[in-house]
């Protein structure tokens, strides 16, 4: 799909120099003299390079159509993780740099969305929040103010975050998922 380069926003995929890019960055420019212009920083998504490009207002550039598919996760193994469409029952596997960090968060069925270019999966995308266990924290000291003094907490699956004082071991607590944040305690 052709989009003018006014229209690019920040995580979009391009379809640019035969190659597949994300969109990191972009600053729309109008100079006092010569033509508007988009300044663009992108990231190859295949070959994990950058390129800063500059697209004159009135330029098309080709937005990538994406296919997006709700999978369930399964289980993983030295380099993959498996997941299975909950519909057809067709089961696939994601090699874990695609996922990156964010794949010590997946538990049992949980419902992920991943995007396939040309039937390639390019990205999964967890739901905005999970629930994780605490497994190690430090005991709060006295004296110190709820709102703005947090700890540092190990979760069951070992990811590190920071969390209010009265988080304890064992409890059960929420997660941002795009941030890696703690957000409440259930």
């Amino acid at each position: 799909m052709k989009i003018n380069a006014g229209e690019i926003r920040v995580g979009m995929l391009l379809e640019y120099k035969n190659d597949l890019w994300q969109v990191l960055k972009t600053q729309h420019v109008k100079p006092g003299k010569g033509g508007a212009f988009a300044q663009v920083e992108m990231k190859s998504v295949n070959k994990n390079t950058k390129l800063n490009e500059r697209f004159r207002s009135n330029e098309t550039v080709e937005k990538a159509s994406l296919d997006e598919i709700n999978f369930n996760f399964l289980y993983e193994d030295e380099s993959n993780y498996f997941f299975m469409n909950p519909k057809t029952f067709d089961q696939i596997e994601i090699n874990k740099k695609i996922v990156g960090n964010k794949g010590k968060l997946l538990s049992e069925n949980l419902e992920v969305s991943v995007s396939f270019y040309n039937d390639v999966p390019i990205s999964v995308e967890l739901p905005k929040q999970v629930n994780c266990k605490i497994k190690i924290t430090d005991v709060a000291l006295k004296g110190q103010t709820v709102s703005s003094s947090y700890k540092p907490a190990t979760l069951d699956n070992g990811l590190n975050i920071q969390v209010p004082p009265f988080i304890e071991s064992g409890d059960i607590v929420i997660i941002d998922t795009r941030t890696l944040e703690y957000i409440k305690k259930i």
